[in-house]
């Protein structure tokens, strides 16, 4: 039978959780002193794992003055810390193969490595160091920001980049969600190292941290490392702390007015992407609106794909996307083509929307559409870092795990009627429009 692990509610005490998964795998959930959460999914035969420390605060978390700061964090968390310098980190991870590396978003960040299993301690000490005791040296900090300038250089090269980055501007304003999460030019050259050491304190603490584990890992092992290496780093864990609320999650965000917006680029193609606001993460119609875009733009059978780039030759990439926050989320439809051609193209996605919701899907674009979806769901689960990514936003988004089963199950659920329904809802919904190329005034 499928199973859920319900995750306990952040601010209950720490009973442990515990669920078999599918391939013979068990899933275990701690809360250990000073509200620090550890999950874990044992993949049995796996000689490798990755581990990971997630903190819940994003670049929306960021106050006035703050700007760019949670992506600032993720560069200088690896450049040393009271025991150990930037070689020192480097070195440790390289010399026993392992890769490392994070990722910022709009509501959380994580740092994490692959290993093998024999070398999760190694992972697990170094990662919490970096947690804990980042020195944040003004002459580093000041080396990164020339770094994370040309890091944003480099994306505002790439006209696909800029275009996803203004659509989110565009769908949400000026509102915390509509910030780039990598902070812009000007908040870079602008926060102070002063506010980057408040945003580091004020977020970085036992009861906001998640660590998870996936592949050759033993809970119990874990939870000791874990629990060692945050004491080496000095902080306090505090028998009967509970972990930090989960982020409070509302029906529905701020609604889009739509809004249409052309960036110049001496670009050969046009980028273009046409959408507005969606469910949020943790909406039960989340697995209709991942069926709906697998149907409308999600692979070479899709809608989208097959009247504009096979029927028309109009573009090479053409796809639909969904992402979720807490109140809210993100739908675009997106296609790469001729500058001349991206009115016409633009009318095509949006009438592919429209036919979607006055048309309910027949039954062979259903059980294909399912189909994609369960077939990706279970390849994309045979990699540690996946389960490991899994553990993470089950925690600090959902509040519950869904085994394998369990969520082929949903997508299974999902009927026509649905589908058609939620199509109408999106359709009817403020529309914005982002293009980025080579047009004129």
């Amino acid at each position: 039978m499928p199973q859920i692990l319900p995750l306990v509610a952040p601010g209950s005490p720490g009973a442990e959780l515990v669920v078999g998964q599918d391939g013979g795998a068990a899933v275990r959930r701690t809360v250990l002193p000073g509200g620090v959460r550890v999950l874990t999914e044992h993949m049995p035969g796996l000689r490798s794992a990755t581990v990971g420390a997630w903190v819940g605060v994003g670049s929306r978390d960021e106050m006035s003055g703050h700007f760019g700061s949670t992506h600032f964090l993720e560069h200088l968390l690896f450049k040393g810390t009271a025991r150990r310098s930037a070689m020192d980190i480097a070195e440790a991870f390289d010399a026993v193969g392992g890769e490392a590396n994070a990722a910022t978003g709009k509501e959380h960040t994580c740092y994490y490595a692959r290993v093998l299993d024999t070398d999760v301690p190694i992972a697990v000490d170094v990662i919490a160091d970096m947690v804990t005791s980042a020195r944040l040296d003004p002459d580093e900090l000041e080396t990164e920001r020339g770094v994370i300038l040309e890091e944003l250089a480099m994306n505002d090269d790439d006209p696909s980049d800029v275009a996803h980055e203004q659509f989110a501007t565009a769908v949400f304003g000026d509102t915390p969600l509509g910030r780039p999460i990598g902070g812009t030019p000007h908040a870079i050259r602008s926060v102070p190292r002063d506010a980057v050491w408040e945003h580091y304190r004020e977020h970085y603490r036992p009861d906001t941290l998640v660590v998870t584990a996936a592949g050759g890992v033993d809970h119990d092992a874990l939870c000791a490392q874990v629990a060692d290496a945050l004491a080496a780093g000095g902080w306090d864990l505090a028998a009967g702390a509970v972990p930090a609320p989960r982020r409070a999650v509302g029906e529905r965000g701020a609604v889009s007015v739509g809004v249409e917006l052309t960036v110049r680029r001496p670009t050969e193609q046009a980028n273009v992407i046409v959408g507005g606001t969606c469910l949020n993460a943790t909406d039960g119609r989340r697995f209709v609106l991942s069926v709906l875009s697998a149907a409308l733009g999600g692979g070479m059978s899709s809608r989208l794909f097959q009247e504009i780039r096979e029927k028309r030759g109009l573009a090479y990439s053409t796809y639909s996307y969904a992402s979720g926050h807490a109140e809210t989320g993100l739908f675009g439809l997106y296609a790469g083509c001729a500058p001349a051609k991206v009115d016409e193209v633009t009318e095509l996605m949006v009438a592919e929307l429209e036919r979607m919701a006055s048309e309910a899907m027949g039954a062979a674009e259903l059980e294909r559409s399912i189909g994609q979806l369960c077939g990706g769901l279970v390849l994309g689960m045979e990699d540690s870092g996946s389960r490991m990514s899994r553990l993470g936003k089950a925690e600090l988004v959902h509040g519950e795990l869904l085994d394998v089963d369990e969520s082929l199950a949903r997508i299974r659920a999902v009927t026509a009627r649905e589908v058609q329904e939620l199509a109408a809802e999106l359709a009817a919904a403020p529309r914005s429009v982002v293009r980025v190329g080579p047009f004129g005034d």
